[in-house]
């Protein structure tokens, strides 16, 4: 007797996720504060001074003052705390708001921190983020799951981000 698994006869939108792109971002980033060892976490800093965000549904540039606060587990790997405000080419200020993780390999982790660009696709680089926008022609934005990809170039990262439909 053969056993049906969950994932058998799930309606399509079930099996898979889609998405369609929402815009591609990229930071500026100041030279990474470090606070160091604290109770928990190797602590850093980095300082968000600019931006710019391009999608057919929405651009414009990220403001002065963002910031994404690290930390770097003893596994390696780095978790992000980023908070972000965007204004829209129609002058909409939107909050932006996402956490994320970086690990890959420890020789490719140690050349991205270095400064070096290396493949996408030898290290994952992943964020969830999350809009505050005010009502009017943005407040969609306020009701979508977003994930992105990311790509750490040597004066800030770059992302791929996606609305999840």
């Amino acid at each position: 007797m053969t056993e049906m698994r969950l994932i058998d006869g799930l309606p399509q939108a079930l099996a898979q996720v889609r998405t369609r792109p929402l815009f591609v971002m990229k930071l500026d980033v100041r030279k990474l504060l470090i606070v160091g060892e604290t109770p928990g976490t190797y602590r850093r800093i980095g300082v968000v001074p600019g931006g710019v965000f391009e999608g057919d549904r929405l651009s414009g540039e990220v403001l002065d003052g963002g910031s994404d606060w690290q930390s770097v587990r003893p596994d390696g790997s780095t978790t992000l705390d980023v908070r972000l405000v965007l204004k829209a080419s129609d002058g909409a200020s939107i909050g932006m708001k996402y956490q994320g993780v970086r690990h890959g390999p420890k020789d490719v982790i140690a050349r991205l921190e270095a400064g070096e660009v290396v493949d996408p696709e030898s290290y994952y680089f992943r964020i969830s983020p999350v809009f505050e926008a005010p009502a009017g022609r943005h407040e969609w934005l306020n009701r979508v799951v977003a994930i992105g990809i990311g790509h750490r170039l040597a004066d800030g990262p770059v992302y791929s981000v996606f609305e999840v439909v």
